[in-house]
């Protein structure tokens, strides 16, 4: 298969697993009406309808488009990793029981491992 041309930034996040900096993506305070799509494959991941205001740093969304993602234990053993069901790209993780939705769940994502588009 093939995929998009990722620039250094990008493979280190989406192919190394890394981590932006907080605060400091594009999509973290970022609320308009579209589709999130995964920046390595174009696979369809999250609707805007689910993205909320968490003030973590980082784009946060409570659902993800049904077979979209994959949860994965984290090497650090304490965390779960999710990436693209498509590619195995590096999205970020998962947390629950913080409270901030009603579905009490948080999918903390790095805003280089999407692109967005508008409705």
């Amino acid at each position: 298969m093939k995929y998009n041309e990722l620039n250094e930034k990008e493979r280190y996040v989406i192919e190394e697993k890394g981590t932006e900096r907080a605060f400091t993506g594009i999509y973290n305070d970022f609320y308009e009406d579209g589709l999130y799509i995964c920046k390595k494959c174009e696979a369809e991941l999250y609707k805007s309808e689910d993205k909320f205001k968490s003030a973590c740093g980082w784009p946060s969304f409570d659902d993800e488009i049904k077979g979209a993602i994959k949860r994965v234990p984290d090497i650090d053993g304490r965390r779960v990793e999710i990436v693209c069901s498509n590619c195995n790209g590096h999205l970020g993780h998962i947390f629950e029981n913080e409270g901030f939705t009603s579905k009490n769940i948080r999918h903390c994502v790095n805003s280089i491992s999407l692109k967005f588009i508008k409705n």
